[in-house]
């Protein structure tokens, strides 16, 4: 009888998400050592030592940075994200933001709340000082959107629904999203040429170390006088230095963004969220859910969507009499003759294969019929180049 997968959760994992993972082959706890996956969002996994059997970590979310990629992807272990699955969330609380910097709804909130007054006097003081607060529209206005993922799509979409003119910036925009984009929106040739045009900015791109500090003071110089800058993205995609000298000398009009930082949170021009972009009920369950069906299609199957270590491979469900192995070599040339070798020696036939490279490393599927024994899975382990092999169940 075949043992359960044990997945461990270092964070609460929405139950609509964990409900999918059938008792009779998943044990799901918070204390395992040696687990087959971890399901998590925020833990941080970097001083975690590497367990044997671990085999997969997925985030309920969409940033990997709390989690050593590279590191696992050297030990075979595939990690997976959540693309989109809080991509409404987030598109939401940004027109929510741009809202609160054209309008100045948190300070004029503020200024209400610090009013002993009552009655008349009252009244007369919130007429006398409404003029301070005055705002614009959002329709009419430019809004630029530098990362047109799943979350930049959605807010570019939205902003033209506003009645907003919409420039967007993202070389690397995939097909799928490029067939969401509404086609009012405006291509960018450049990240200086949408700075420029917009009223207010939006930045919807992950930290890479190609965008820490992408928003730098030569770009923040280029922006319009009391442009908007919303950053819902990561804090660390802003250069903060930079970002205090164009609030307080260079006529930037406010930052909206979610990441408190202590030089900024009291600044009058800022308006700081307590990281609030997934926190909604709905977004925590959309991650969860696919965080575990990335994760048991994975385990049963060896198929790979949404990885961020490894190419997107799938065989289809195994077929009875069947026993599939996945594989995780390096990408080198002869590494499938080697494989295949091993398998011919054992006189297993190859029924059905895969494999797909992305970078310096490779994922393999193989459906064999014959006497699969672990004397075999030792062999393909003790293969110069390989990573991790398992068999999928």
């Amino acid at each position: 009888m075949l043992s359960k997968y044990q997945v461990l959760t270092l964070n609460a994992i929405a139950a609509k998400g964990l409900s999918r993972l059938p008792p009779d082959r998943y044990e799901v706890g918070t204390s395992f050592s040696d687990p087959d996956a971890i399901l998590l969002r925020s833990a941080d996994l970097h001083q975690r030592p590497i367990n044997p059997r671990l085999k997969a970590v997925a985030r309920a979310g969409a940033g990997v940075n709390n989690i050593p990629v590279q590191l696992y992807a050297q030990h075979g272990i595939a990690v997976f994200n959540t693309p989109g699955a809080n991509a409404n969330a987030v598109k939401e609380l940004v027109i929510a933001g741009m809202l609160l910097g054209a309008r100045h709804i948190c300070q004029a909130a503020q200024f209400v709340r610090t009013l002993d007054l009552q009655g008349e006097a009252l009244e007369r003081e919130v007429e006398a000082a409404k003029k301070q607060f005055r705002g614009f529209e959002l329709a009419g206005k430019t809004l630029g959107v530098i990362g047109l993922g799943a979350i930049g799509v959605k807010v570019a979409n939205a902003a033209c629904d506003l009645g907003m003119s919409v420039f967007g910036y993202d070389p690397a925009i995939s097909v799928h999203s490029a067939w969401q984009l509404n086609s009012r929106v405006q291509q960018a040739l450049s990240l200086e040429q949408l700075l420029q045009q917009s009223d207010l900015v939006s930045l919807h791109v992950p930290l890479i170390e190609a965008t820490r500090h992408l928003i730098n003071a030569e770009r923040l110089g280029l922006m319009k006088r009391h442009g908007i800058l919303l950053n819902f993205a990561r804090g660390e995609i802003v250069d903060e230095a930079a970002l205090y000298h164009a609030l307080e000398h260079g006529g930037l009009g406010a930052y909206i963004n979610d990441f408190p930082s202590e030089r900024l949170k009291d600044h009058p021009k800022v308006v700081s969220l307590p990281h609030l972009g997934a926190s909604t009920v709905e977004s925590e369950e959309n991650c969860a859910v696919m965080a575990v069906d990335t994760l048991r299609a994975f385990l049963e199957q060896g198929t790979v969507r949404h990885a961020v270590n490894l190419p997107t491979v799938e065989l289809g469900p195994i077929q009875a009499g069947m026993q599939r192995i996945a594989i995780v070599n390096d990408n080198d040339a002869g590494m499938i003759a080697a494989i295949t070798q091993v398998l011919g020696a054992a006189k297993l036939n190859i029924e059905d294969m895969i494999n797909k490279a992305r970078s310096d490393l490779a994922y393999t599927l193989i459906d064999v019929s014959g006497m699969l024994d672990e004397a075999v899975l030792t062999r393909l382990r003790q293969l110069k180049g390989v990573r991790s092999v398992r068999v999928c169940h």
